[in-house]
């Protein structure tokens, strides 16, 4: 079941065209990596073909962000493909690869100024986290009934949670849900690139969300990964969102080591899921700013760089969301450290440039 016997000339006549391709995939795969990889195939059948779908599909923007442009279709093909996966990992996060496993710290005690954000500034925050869970391929790749088998295994573990640690909630299939119901917990249709790559096969079966009674803490099962925990604050306080989002992470990482289903780690990578781009820490802090004069000065994108973190637009007009560039090679206080430190800043100028001043001495120098 493992082996497809796909009808496949040689590698030479497969090797895709990437000429107009901007992904890291497209930058780093070469003909002679290819045909390394091409007769190689994982124990739930993954073969290298499916690992570099995602970048074919989306091939980007020469002007844009650079994405990764693949997927792993399951753990061992971080493993099958790490000739691959360790290159885009390295070029995408800007870390090494060592030998060393990668540093971990959750503890929120450790995180100096979170709650402390100017609130004229900082609108809100939002903390998430992915995760994949072992002996299942990821979304690119697993059956139907891998994906009710996840989600059987989800509601067993948030039931826990919401009996031993008191935290009410309440799980909801997506199938049961109405097309108002998906916009209040901002649910979009699967994108066309997910149908084609197969993240959104047979959408909205066994796809869920557990949501809080108090909606500060989102669980999402089987969307674009196995689970993705979300915690938001309108008080942009990001020391609360990361303690309560790591408290009960750990909490559901128990369970599940109880239910022989432990969460998916690598020695070299840390947590890994189905995107090269989450390895290490999984982790996401994102911070909504509300922000007029910065968007449009000519350095902000040489202080994005060196400050190591994203912004991009919202749907609301002078609201941007700040977030961390990169996943792997800091641990998870240290990150949303980066992200607070950013933020910081990225006010200081904002405040400067509100007063007709220079923000030349504010740029940090190169991190």
């Amino acid at each position: 079941m493992s082996q497809f016997h796909l009808s496949r000339r040689s590698p030479d006549e497969e090797f895709p065209d990437l000429g107009r391709n901007y992904t890291w995939m497209g930058r780093i795969l070469t003909p002679a990596m290819y045909r390394r990889q091409f007769h190689r195939c994982t124990n739930s059948g993954v073969i290298f073909d499916d690992v570099i779908r995602p970048g074919l599909e989306e091939p980007g923007h020469w002007s844009g962000p650079v994405s990764v442009g693949c997927a792993a279709g399951d753990a061992e093909s971080y493993i099958l493909f790490c000739d691959f996966f360790d290159r885009v990992i390295e070029s995408h996060h800007g870390h090494k690869i060592t030998s060393r496993t990668p540093e971990s710290d959750f503890n929120h005690d450790n995180l100096k100024g979170g709650d402390d954000l100017d609130r004229s500034y900082a609108v809100r925050c939002e903390v998430s986290v992915v995760r994949g869970v072992e002996d299942f391929c990821f979304s690119t790749h697993c059956s139907r009934g891998e994906r009710r088998q996840l989600l059987t295994l989800a509601r067993k573990a948030l039931q826990r949670l919401e009996e031993e640690e008191a935290l009410p909630g309440r799980l909801l299939l997506l199938q049961d849900l109405s097309p108002e119901q998906q916009r209040e917990l901002n649910l979009n249709s699967p994108s066309a690139s997910q149908l084609r790559i197969g993240v959104a096969r047979d959408w909205p079966d066994a796809r869920a969300v557990w949501a809080s009674t108090d909606g500060g803490l989102v669980v999402w099962i089987n969307m674009e990964d196995h689970l993705r925990l979300v915690s938001t604050r309108d008080d942009a306080n990001i020391t609360e969102a990361f303690k309560r989002l790591y408290v009960n992470l750990q909490k559901l990482g128990g369970f599940y080591r109880e239910l022989r289903h432990p969460f998916t780690w690598k020695q070299q990578l840390g947590w890994v899921s189905s995107s090269p781009a989450d390895v290490g820490t999984g982790l996401r802090i994102r911070v909504h700013l509300r922000l007029q004069h910065l968007p449009q000065h000519n350095r902000l994108q040489d202080v994005l760089k060196r400050l190591r973190i994203c912004m991009d637009t919202t749907e609301s007009p002078a609201l941007y969301a700040v977030s961390n560039a990169a996943t792997f090679g800091l641990s998870e206080v240290a990150l949303t450290q980066l992200v607070l430190d950013g933020v910081k800043l990225l006010i200081a100028m904002e405040m400067r440039l509100e007063g007709g001043g220079n923000i030349e001495e504010l740029v940090p120098t190169q991190k």
